[in-house]
């Protein structure tokens, strides 16, 4: 169940319908994602507080066309036996300005390739890219699902958008996978930090990557406009 809590215009928290609806009726004309991590505030735009909120969350959503964002807080609700997941969405002002560290679909495609060949020779060195009957079977998994022609983003978002996308998410497939394994052949200090300094760049592209996909139909819009 999602909620959206803190509407102007709406004392209590309301459904998903009537919240877009009423963030069109504010000017509100496209959603983008943001996705931060620790001393990346990717797709966020400000003020503090803001930013504060999404980086505890590791999401949220920055509106196109008035000065809102959403930050969601996800938690379990209802009796021993029945319990099921909620979602509010809190409502937030923020700064109009240009999301942080958000590349364009082309330099986000080449990015990944690059960031790919470079760690997976690092990788291949120490031994621990992600191998095992673990590691193949959730490849195997990702793999039916891409064969079943899921659709990853919706009807009307770029050819490329879709392949930055797919790719981003086998590239921070294969960087889970790394990090589940543990430290495979990385015995020493050194291999250790080797291993570390070669996923987090890798990871790091990946998301930019998926903010840049997703994002991509309102920055095209942005773009006409303007």
């Amino acid at each position: 169940m999602h909620r959206v809590e803190g509407l102007p215009g709406e004392s209590a928290p309301v459904g998903l319908t009537l919240a877009l609806g009423r963030l069109r009726a504010l000017g509100v004309t496209g959603l983008r994602l943001a996705l931060p991590a620790p001393g990346h505030p990717l797709g966020l735009s400000g003020p503090p507080e803001f930013n504060a909120r999404a980086l505890e969350a590791e999401e949220a959503v920055v509106c196109f066309g008035a000065a809102f964002g959403l930050v969601p807080e996800v938690y379990a609700a209802g009796p021993e036996g029945d319990v099921h997941v909620e979602v509010v969405w809190h409502v937030l002002p923020v700064r109009e300005a240009p999301p942080a560290d958000v590349p364009s679909l082309g330099e986000a495609e080449r990015e990944l390739a690059e960031a790919l060949r470079d760690a997976t020779e690092v990788l291949s060195k120490l031994d621990v890219a992600g191998s095992g009957p673990v590691a193949e079977a959730a490849i195997d998994a990702y793999r039916a699902r891409a064969e079943r022609g899921r659709e990853v983003l919706a009807p009307g978002y770029p050819p490329r958008a879709v392949r930055v996308l797919e790719l981003a998410q086998r590239v921070g497939l294969l960087v889970s996978l790394a990090y589940d394994n543990g430290h495979g052949g990385a015995v020493s200090s050194a291999e250790m930090g080797a291993r570390s300094a070669a996923l987090r760049p890798v990871e790091r592209t990946a998301r930019r990557a998926q903010v840049a996909a997703y994002n991509s139909i309102v920055e095209e819009r942005e773009r006409g406009v303007r």
